[in-house]
Formats: C-alpha cells, structure tokens, sequence
C-alpha cells in the first residue's frame, strides 16, 4: 500500500489560502472550524488549514471586503461567527483563479521544457 503524504502545513499555503478561502464560501456561509475542515477534506488531508493561519486570513478578507460575518449557531448549538463571499471577493475569486492557472501552467512549462 502506498505511503500517505506527509500534510502540508499552512505556511505552504502563503498567497492560496486566501483564495481557497473564498472558493469553500462560494459554496455558502461557513465558520472557521467548516472552513479548515472543507480544505483539508478536499485536498485528500494533504493540506493542513492551522487557525493560527486561518483567523488572520478571514479577518484579512474581511478587512478587503471580500468577505462578510454574522453570528449564528453552529452544528453543536454554539454560538459561532460565519463568513459568506460578498460580490466584490466573488469578482476576486474569479482573478485569483485565473491568476493561479496560469502560474501553475507556467510552472508546468519549466518543469517539463518542451521536447527537442
């Protein structure tokens, strides 16, 4: 059986934590605790959304006005802040997107030059 990946902590994620951020509130409101867990459940556990990291970005895009919160009550009947993706963080969501692609498919380049 095939080793797992050791997880990818949260300072990998410098400049695409931002971004996954506003893509897990695309799919709706979610408080933190939601947010961590849709990240690390759709990257396979690969990587590992710290609150340490996590808050700050939240309360960054929230300062920027991507994001908006409101107190509501969670699974666990808790008092808990969530975050919903305003029009202004979709329409960023949209140029990160689009900006992560094509870092990625000129990453790809580098990695694998054309054949000669």
């Amino acid at each position: 059986m095939p080793k797992r990946q050791s997880p990818i902590q949260s300072e990998m994620l410098q400049g695409t934590l931002d971004m996954m951020v506003l893509k897990i509130l695309l799919l709706g409101p979610a408080h933190g605790h939601t947010i961590a867990h849709a990240i690390e459940h759709g990257s396979d556990d690969v990587l590992q959304v710290e609150h340490g990291s996590l808050y700050p970005a939240l309360h960054r895009l929230e300062d920027r006005g991507w994001v908006a919160s409101f107190w509501g009550t969670s699974e666990n009947n808790r008092r808990a802040k969530y975050y919903r993706l305003t029009p202004l963080g979709r329409n960023q969501l949209t140029a990160q997107t689009k900006r992560w692609e094509q870092l990625v498919r000129a990453i790809g380049r580098v990695l694998r030059p054309a054949e000669e």
